[in-house]
């Protein structure tokens, strides 16, 4: 057997920074008016919260392939993230620098979940079990 252990992303730091970043998302987007927050703000809440959503969902999956799904939905819900706060910007209903700070810390998740799809993968070709020996 490996050594591959498994950790639940609950239990990550770097999952608990997303959350942070979400949660101000969510604090910029409140202060907008009611068409911004209406078109662009939902979407973008949608999305972000979305990032966290799947992988909290994808941890509580019986099969690796399953969990592996819901990390590329995160990683995709990500990517969207970053769209919105680009429009946000591109609007005026975020500063360049709040925009750009929270697409670098996009970023550094994007890794992250790069990483965490890397070593989950390890558990769908790990052998559980060892070989029989079958030499009569």
């Amino acid at each position: 057997m490996s050594d591959v252990s498994w950790t639940s992303v609950d239990d990550m730091e770097m999952f608990r920074s997303l959350e942070r970043l979400i949660d101000r998302i969510w604090t910029n987007v409140l202060r907008w008016g009611p068409l911004p927050r209406d078109t662009v703000g939902k979407q973008l809440v949608r999305a972000a919260d979305s990032i966290g959503a799947n992988l909290c969902e994808g941890d509580a999956r019986f099969h690796h392939k399953d969990n592996l799904n819901y990390c590329y939905i995160s990683r995709a819900s990500l990517r969207e993230t970053s769209y919105w706060l680009r429009r946000a910007e591109a609007r005026n209903l975020m500063s360049n620098e709040d925009s750009l700070q929270m697409r670098e810390e996009l970023d550094s998740t994007r890794r992250w979940i790069n990483s965490l799809i890397t070593e989950r993968r390890k558990w769908l070709t790990e052998v559980r079990e060892e070989q029989a020996n079958y030499d009569a």
